[in-house]
């Protein structure tokens, strides 16, 4: 025996010089002689080590459940009977409680920005104020615009109700009458005439009382009184004409010659030859007039069509005396029903008007309200872009030139995140169940949670649907908003069960049992023919393993396909080519 090892010793060694020799006679060979050319094949023993490798690291992963079988295809597995926890998995983006933007679509100078970086707000409180000028403009020109619609409604309302009572009366209405004792001075129109309500008819004088207008001065005048009688004298003429007192001015005026006087008014009767523009003093009492005053007529009336229609006749012509209510003459009995028709339309348009302004002017009054910001939330400020002075631009904003928000406030109150979580799962989780979850910024910290909300607005991508599930942060000292966690919901402890790998079991809910040959005396798979289906009654289970309920004992042993080893054969087969 110790020959044969010396033997194979020394011819070891031989090998060993002879492979050395020839080494150094290939390398000297190689030196002098012109390179050959590169074989395309090393590219895909590249790029099949590359999945070779991958490949490994799912074995190594397989492998930590279950050892490879001597044949490679299976994977064996037992079952085996352990506490099993069902849980669900996500991922999401830590967020405040609530949270405010604060934006404007409004222009202007920031006059107020009362608050900073870090400081706590209240809800309600005052933000930013901003400069109304405009905004005050606008409400004053609103109810401009309310105050003409209301005046329009009135006028359309007074039209329609006059053509309702002209409607009402009789043909005695129809009469047109004087409206003051006097003289006709002026007809405005002829028999025939078709006119409208309002226009006039014809004017008529009081020539038989005109009034006097003069100046007294003022200490005098304080001491009259409207009804005392008066003493007229006409310029030209001694003849002392009676009067009375209509009307004492209330300002002071002040003459050429700096004497402070008021005016006074007097009636006196026409003896006949009075006419407008002629002159005189008078005396009241004790006190004469401080100058010369000028007559007028006591009265001018101009009568007006009080309804729209064609004139039948007129008794009258121009320099005829008449008497307050005598007939002038008349209208033809008008149909108005048109009229009136119209009338109503002219009310229902005014009043649309006045809505228009009413909602113009509401609109403006709100608008004012948003010249002061204020917070919708009770939170932090952790972000306040302008301040007192600053011209706010939303233009600016839109195409980035200044940051979209004002200020943002985050209610810290409490966190929360949204996770997507399978359709697959969804009908598992329930409000109040707890949570784990670390975040990658904050290494070696686990912090707990529980569901508060379960969305069943789902969100479907390429045939699979996922729903957000709202959890609120229970334990979270560090987090802040935006990080990124990963979470495990605690959906049910089962307590102690029989499992299996996941993996092992096939679709139609059967597994590979040993069948009689299929192992060798050491339990191992030696004939991968001579596996079996056994069909199993399957329970609940976890991301990895599921609970079996009959078809397997504990202790018996299952099989896994190994894909990995399959795409090994596939791999190495194709670098043989």
């Amino acid at each position: 025996m110790a020959e044969e090892t010396k033997e194979a010793k020394e011819t070891k060694e031989t090998k060993e010089a002879k492979e050395t020799k020839e080494a150094k006679e290939a390398k000297l060979k190689q030196k002098f002689t012109a390179p050959k050319k590169r074989r395309k094949w090393p590219g895909r023993v590249v790029a099949a080590v590359v999945v070779l490798l991958v490949l490994v690291v799912l074995l190594r992963a397989c492998g930590g459940s279950a050892g490879q079988t001597a044949d490679g295809a299976y994977l064996p597995a037992q079952a085996v009977r352990q506490d099993m926890t069902i849980t669900v998995t996500g991922t999401g983006t830590v967020k405040p409680n609530d949270d405010y933007q604060a934006t404007t679509l409004l222009r202007g100078e920031i006059l107020s920005a009362p608050f900073e970086e870090g400081d706590l707000v209240q809800k309600d409180q005052v933000l930013f104020t901003l400069d109304p000028t405009d905004a005050e403009n606008n409400i004053r020109s609103a109810q401009s615009g309310v105050e003409r619609a209301t005046l329009g409604v009135q006028q359309a309302q007074l039209t329609l109700d006059e053509l309702l009572k002209t409607q009402r009366d009789n043909r005695d209405d129809m009469t047109i009458k004087a409206t003051a004792t006097g003289t006709v001075t002026k007809l405005y129109i002829d028999p025939g005439d078709t006119v409208a309500a309002g226009t006039p008819i014809a004017d008529i004088l009081d020539r038989d009382t005109m009034e006097l207008t003069v100046p007294f001065h003022a200490v005098n005048a304080a001491d009259f009184s409207v009804g005392q009688s008066a003493q007229v004298t006409v310029t030209g003429s001694a003849n002392v004409l009676s009067g009375t007192v209509s009307e004492i001015g209330a300002a002071d005026q002040v003459t050429a010659g700096n004497a402070v006087v008021r005016q006074v008014v007097i009636q006196v009767p026409n003896p006949g030859a009075l006419d407008r523009g002629a002159t005189g003093t008078a005396q009241i009492g004790q006190a004469a007039s401080a100058g010369v005053g000028s007559f007028d007529y006591a009265a001018s009336k101009q009568v007006l069509a009080m309804m729209s229609g064609k004139v039948e006749a007129l008794s009258v012509r121009q320099g005829d005396k008449v008497t307050n209510g005598q007939a002038l003459g008349s209208f033809e009995l008008p149909d108005l029903d048109g009229q009136i028709d119209n009338a109503r339309l002219a009310v229902r348009n005014a009043q649309l008007s006045l809505s228009d302004a009413q909602e113009a002017l509401r609109i403006a009054q709100d608008l004012l309200d948003d010249y002061t910001i204020t917070s919708p939330i009770d939170g932090t400020v952790i972000e306040k872009n302008y301040k007192a002075g600053d011209n706010i631009d939303p233009s600016s904003a839109a195409t980035g030139q200044k940051s979209p928000y004002m200020a943002v406030i985050y209610d810290m109150s409490r966190l929360t995140f949204d996770m997507n979580v399978s359709e697959l799962d969804v009908s598992r989780l329930k409000v109040g169940q707890s949570v784990t979850f670390t975040s990658s910024a904050l290494e070696g910290q686990t912090f707990t949670g529980h569901v508060d909300k379960v969305n069943i607005n789902g969100t479907t991508v390429a045939g699979s649907t996922n729903y957000p599930v709202t959890v609120v942060v229970d334990q979270g000292e560090g987090l802040y908003p935006g990080m990124n966690v990963s979470a495990t919901v605690l959906v049910e402890e089962l307590g102690s069960a029989l499992c299996i790998p996941s993996d092992a079991v096939q679709r139609g809910d059967f597994v590979y049992v040993a069948g009689p040959g299929a192992c060798n005396a050491a339990g191992e798979l030696v004939n991968a023919d001579k596996l079996e289906e056994r069909a199993v009654e399957l329970g609940r289970s976890d991301s990895e393993n599921i609970e079996v309920l009959s078809g397997l004992e504990e202790g018996e042993t299952v099989y896994i396909p190994n894909a990995a080893s399959n795409a090994m054969d596939a791999i190495t087969s194709a670098m043989g080519e």
